[in-house]
């Protein structure tokens, strides 16, 4: 009887123990990828309500999203050389600047350390901060007060003389790059703001493109007379972003209104259109906001294998190689969505390659899918080493818009032919025809040799003199 109360002591502390766990995973999953941190710099608080659903759901993916005014003493990014955050998002600030906490200087050396910018601008307002920092990234922005408009393109439920609410297509899904901001055929974002225009910096990438008949002029003027656009058509952009060589992501996004609840719920109906429709902004913030954050587009390498193609013995990963030797590599790619990894797929219209190289490509293969587990692709190709001695490499170099950067490279030695391997005369048929007279002289030889030891000498005559 005394047993039944540490019983049931025990049961219960394993019940909550098991409770304790079940919390601390499911916080573990919900937790984002690369860090849940997230610095939101709004100048003043009251005006976060505008923002309130576009913050609410990142808090709701696990985010632990931060309001700081830019004029607070204490803000800082870095804290002993490391980065207080993992995230920093960019409100449209009142006043001429974000202060000398957040210096194009600071959000670089952020980037550095792996951290993501989102920023947010207005025509009205963009810091000279932000300006330097685009020069730096090489993104032109436009003057002051310069917006973006549309006289074919726009809402007419907002009844703006100014054509300045653009309605653009989300963009489509292309066959050669992954596009993580598509979204539905006819769906319409709202935009009103100013573009900008992209050098030609490999890192930088179009997220939302202006239609072909926008452009962009000083709103001081009178519009009907705007001669003189800042830039017009396609290479005006309205949403761009740069992926740094160690990943990390900087978002501009000219218009933060698009962000707003107004924008969220908004309906808006085209010139010549008969009935008005949501908004696809709500979606599409979203998705631009995931892949700034590290929720999407990160490519994974599980493992990379690389053996004789036909030795079932033989070792995984060698350090050496015989020319002429039949090798395979596989390598496992995973990619990340949202919470979960998923199987990499290369798009239809790409091809992901192998390179063997020593200083140069020797051979550059594509890889193809043998198969597929629940969380990632095996990619694999099988070739014949070249008949070349030396220093060699199994690169895969696969840099794309939109995913993280995928270079592994791993060194061989490939030897010659040992002593003992290589191949026989006689299994080479071209030289049966040299080996066969090789053979017959030697029996020729023999069999002469043969007849003259066996062969007995001529008969001396006896009684005959020699004459001269």
């Amino acid at each position: 009887m005394r047993l039944q109360p540490q019983s049931d002591m025990a049961s219960r502390t394993t019940f909550l123990l098991f409770f304790v766990n079940l919390l601390f995973v499911s916080w573990v999953s919900a937790a984002p990828l690369i860090g849940g941190r997230v610095l939101a710099v709004l100048e003043e608080q009251s005006d976060s309500a505008k923002y309130s659903q576009f913050l609410v759901d990142l808090k709701g993916r696990g985010f632990d999203v931060k309001l700081e005014s830019p004029k607070k003493d204490t803000l800082s990014l870095f804290k002993h050389g490391e980065k207080v955050w993992d995230h920093v998002i960019l409100f449209p600030p009142k006043s001429k600047g974000y202060g000398p906490a957040l210096t194009p200087q600071q959000l670089l050396e952020f980037t550095k350390l792996g951290g993501n910018v989102l920023i947010l601008t207005s025509p009205s307002s963009i810091p000279e901060q932000i300006r330097e920092l685009a020069r730096e990234l090489g993104i032109g922005l436009p003057p002051k007060d310069y917006i973006a408009v549309d006289h074919f393109n726009y809402d007419t439920v907002s009844k703006s003389e100014k054509h300045d609410v653009i309605l653009a297509n989300r963009p489509a899904v292309s066959p050669a790059v992954h596009n993580y901001f598509s979204g539905k055929q006819g769906d319409l974002i709202a935009f009103r703001g100013a573009g900008h225009t992209l050098g030609n910096g490999p890192l930088l990438v179009p997220i939302l493109t202006a239609p072909r008949t926008a452009y962009a002029y000083d709103s001081k003027e009178d519009f009907a007379y705007a001669q003189d656009p800042w830039a017009a058509g396609t290479q005006m952009q309205l949403i761009s972003a740069m992926q740094a060589r160690n990943n990390a992501r900087i978002t501009l996004a000219g218009s933060a209104d698009m962000f707003s609840n107004e924008f969220f719920e908004m309906k808006v109906q085209r010139p010549g259109s008969v009935e008005s429709r949501k908004t696809a902004n709500k979606e599409f913030c979203r998705d631009v906001a995931a892949w700034t954050f590290g929720e999407k587009g990160i490519v994974k390498v599980n493992a990379i294998r690389h053996y004789l193609s036909n030795e079932p013995d033989s070792p995984v990963n060698p350090n050496m190689y015989r020319i002429k030797n039949d090798a395979t590599f596989e390598i496992e790619l995973s990619e990340y969505d949202t919470d979960r990894w998923v199987p990499f797929k290369v798009p239809s219209g790409d091809s992901l390659q192998l390179e063997f190289t020593m200083l140069d490509p020797y051979y550059r293969i594509p890889l193809f899918p043998a198969s597929t587990s629940s969380n990632y692709t095996t990619y694999a190709t099988s070739f014949k080493i070249p008949d070349q001695h030396g220093v060699f490499a199994f690169r895969v170099n696969y840099k794309r818009p939109y995913i993280t950067y995928v270079d592994e490279k791993y060194s061989v030695t490939v030897r010659h032919f040992a002593h003992d391997e290589y191949t026989r005369s006689w299994d080479i048929s071209g030289a049966w025809v040299w080996i066969a007279g090789i053979a017959v002289t030697i029996t020729g030889w023999i069999g002469f040799c043969a007849l003259w030891l066996w062969s007995a000498p001529a008969a001396i005559k006896a009684g005959l003199k020699k004459t001269e």
